[in-house]
């Protein structure tokens, strides 16, 4: 059994949709408390957004969502969300939001969203999962018709 330091007490299911890349986008996400089972789902878009930029609301959104500082288990099937948040954001702040491309700075593409995700992991104690998309994960499936729904919205 895990200990209390590294046992979540809310799962975060997370993932993004556009219809094009960019164009019309959407984000879904499922809050469960690992305690009581209890669920919340949440879900949104843009008119004109990223893949990537999808996936990170939908991160922002449900961390946003908790109204006091939680252990939190974020399943997601973005690469890019779990690589940025646990092993890129330490290197782009050191360096002032910039990253090398080739011989020069440049700035990280969505900085913004990466620093409002900066601000909620040092509120939450967040650890990322990744799993594969589209691959039969109930959650992950679930999270991919929110956000497919909601960026229907927006088409």
């Amino acid at each position: 059994m895990p200990n209390e330091s590294t046992a979540a007490e809310v799962q975060l299911f997370s993932d993004g949709a556009c219809s094009g890349n960019p164009g019309p986008g959407g984000w879904g996400c499922i809050l469960r408390h690992r305690a009581t089972g209890t669920e919340k789902e949440l879900s949104g878009g843009a008119a004109n957004s990223t893949n990537n930029q999808m996936e990170m609301m939908a991160v922002i959104s449900g961390l946003e969502s908790l109204t006091r500082p939680t252990a939190v288990e974020v399943i997601t099937d973005s690469k890019y969300v779990a690589d940025g948040c646990t092993s890129w954001m330490p290197n782009w702040k050191k360096n002032g939001w910039k990253r090398k491309d080739g011989t020069r700075w440049v700035p990280v593409k969505n900085v913004e969203l990466w620093q409002r995700l900066d601000g909620l992991l040092a509120k939450h104690r967040v650890r990322f999962t990744v799993v594969k998309g589209h691959s039969g994960h109930p959650e992950n499936e679930r999270c991919d018709e929110l956000a497919v729904a909601a960026a229907r919205q927006f088409a």
